[in-house]
């Protein structure tokens, strides 16, 4: 069963913000964020079924680098949508939760 992605707002805006901090120190960076991201997505269409972080808000944590995609799954509409591109040296207490004011 394959699941479709919805990416917020806030997560959009994060991973543009990723890739404009990245393409500052390097040019290889930011095409590499890309397609690490594309793979994770990938990877969430056919099993998104990673460790649930704080109740329903689940993580799967972006190869080599030091971001992680916090989503939820909505089951009757087989979608994945994705909270924040959450980077963790960012203070945890500021993490996505849905219901709590950190995703307002």
């Amino acid at each position: 069963m394959a699941y479709n992605i919805i990416v917020s707002p806030r997560a959009q805006k994060e991973i543009e913000n990723a890739i404009d901090y990245y393409a500052v120190y390097s040019t290889d960076a930011p095409v590499n964020f890309i397609a690490v991201l594309k793979a994770a997505y990938n990877r969430l269409e056919t099993n998104p079924f990673f460790r649930v972080r704080y109740k329903n808000v689940r993580a799967l944590k972006l190869k080599r680098f030091t971001h992680a995609l916090y989503f939820i799954i909505n089951h009757d509409k087989n979608t994945v949508r994705v909270l924040s591109c959450f980077h963790s040296k960012r203070n945890p207490n500021k993490r996505p939760r849905q219901g709590g004011r950190s995703l307002s």
